[in-house]
């Protein structure tokens, strides 16, 4: 157990303590942004592998057992799929490499990025939390909660980054969108209506198809991965 929670720590203590951060902003600047993001996707890929490789030898230690949650947790994992695969596949400034689309104005808030700018996040964020429910044991508790805390802080790390850099842009970008999903559509400062078209056909076969892959292999993967 101790070895995941070690895997863990390290995935999140990279992550807020780096991204996002100032010192995230100096290291880009002594190295550049591209050696930046490269030195830490690898770092970022050797933790995930360590948290899976952690969680499949760890103990099982049960907390709780909760039946007749399956169909339920299906339902959520498509919506989580539906999020983080459209989320993937439209242009938005809070994706890496994409800051500069803030330049765009309003024409950037389109499809997905009505309902949240963080769609991919917060898809994580529910998929997590949907593994950590359902299993019930101590090692999904930290494995799953620990992405859930990321996910979640890393939609706020985002914003603040955004925020340093892009002012006023950012600001603008901001009152046409929300955080929390559907929060600018219920305030009345964007619509569902048009996101619903302008998300487009071939992004919702696309999470369709990957959501049905994935639930095909989910016994076959294990658990975290599916």
């Amino acid at each position: 157990m101790l070895n995941i929670i070690a895997a863990s720590a390290y995935f999140l203590l990279i992550h807020f303590g780096v991204s996002g951060t100032r010192l995230r902003d100096g290291l880009v600047a002594r190295l550049g942004a591209g050696p930046y993001r490269g030195v830490f996707a690898l770092a970022s890929i050797v933790g995930l592998v360590w948290m899976i490789y952690a969680y499949r030898h760890a103990p099982t230690v049960e907390l709780w057992v909760l039946l007749g949650l399956r169909p339920a947790a299906y339902v959520l994992v498509f919506i989580a799929f539906l999020f983080v695969v459209i989320g993937l596949a439209t242009p938005s400034p809070t994706r890496v490499g994409m800051e500069s689309k803030l330049a765009q104005g309003p024409d950037i808030t389109r499809g997905m990025v009505r309902i949240t700018r963080h769609p991919f996040l917060w898809g994580v964020a529910l998929w997590a939390s949907v593994h950590l429910i359902v299993n019930g044991d101590a090692a999904s508790v930290i494995l799953f909660g620990s992405l859930l805390v990321l996910a979640i802080g890393g939609t706020f790390s985002i914003d603040a980054k955004r925020r340093r850099n892009f002012g006023e842009q950012w600001a603008q970008f901001t009152n046409a969108t929300s955080n929390i999903p559907f929060a600018a559509i219920a305030a009345g400062r964007n619509r569902l209506g048009p996101a619903l078209v302008e998300i487009g056909v071939w992004r919702w076969l696309a999470a369709i198809i990957i959501y049905a892959v994935a639930f095909y292999l989910h016994g076959r993967l294990g658990p975290p991965l599916t």
